[in-house]
């Protein structure tokens, strides 16, 4: 691979954004977040991709923060600019998955959280330990962690710092689906393919819509689902007459 910390690799509507620091365990670096960062703005305009995956090159999705790093201490441009970044990579208004295998710790596994979920190949491992390092997440694991497998189960794996299995992350609803290593690559693809097969009108709108409404009472998101209904997309009439085989004349 080239020496980028993250790559792209485009290929029919699928941007493939690879964290690329594989002899260090794809750790993360501030580097490694400005050239994310960089991609993720890119693809808000690009309208030629309609879904993005996220994963890591060699052994692993990621070890986690570069430890060496945070001991150094991070320059980076802002407070809270890793956090923007991770906000800005979950907005995106296309399908993001973050695709992993092998190692998912800590500020690894809030990179993933950013995504809209997790597929995971067997030999994942995910974890939080920044209790064990006397440290408190500012990338946004104490807000994605329990909106994504509930307050208890997010506090027991925060206060315990244990590691699990991708079993176990599919148990409580961490990883969203589970496939053998083997069929990582092919499932990668087919699950890409399947999202990209269905309206990008519909993808962004669903975001937008599921974004402004998570957390909210029933009746306050089911009122606002029909005051800000987006419509139907420009793609609508072609794609039902695609179905029933009577194109619009």
């Amino acid at each position: 691979m080239s020496g980028a910390l993250v790559t792209r690799e485009d290929k029919d509507g699928l941007a493939l954004l690879t964290l690329n620091r594989p002899d260090k365990l794809n750790s993360l670096t501030v580097g490694m977040f400005r050239e994310l960062r960089g991609h993720v703005s890119d693809l808000y305009k690009d309208e030629s991709i309609g879904c993005v995956v996220l994963r890591g090159a060699g052994k692993c999705f990621s070890a986690g923060h570069d430890l060496a790093d945070i001991a150094e201490g991070e320059s980076v441009p802002s407070r809270g600019w890793h956090s923007e970044t991770l906000r800005l990579m979950e907005r995106l208004p296309k399908p993001v998955i973050a695709a992993v295998h092998g190692h998912c710790y800590t500020g690894a596994l809030e990179v993933a959280l950013a995504a809209d979920f997790i597929l995971a190949a067997e030999s994942a491992r995910f974890g939080d330990t920044h209790a064990k390092w006397a440290l408190t997440p500012i990338w946004g694991m104490s807000q994605r962690l329990p909106r994504r497998v509930g307050i208890a189960a997010a506090k027991r794996l925060m206060f315990t710092a244990e590691m699990i299995n991708s079993a176990e992350a599919f148990r409580i609803g961490l990883a969203e689906k589970v496939v053998p290593d083997t069929e990582f690559e092919t499932a990668i693809d087919a699950l890409a393919r399947q999202i990209l097969a269905n309206s990008p009108f519909s993808h962004a709108a669903n975001k937008r819509l599921l974004e402004a409404t998570d957390a909210r009472d029933l009746d306050g998101g089911l009122q606002w689902e029909i005051l800000n209904c987006e419509g139907v997309g420009p793609d609508m009439q072609a794609r039902i007459g695609a179905f029933t085989g009577k194109p619009k004349s």
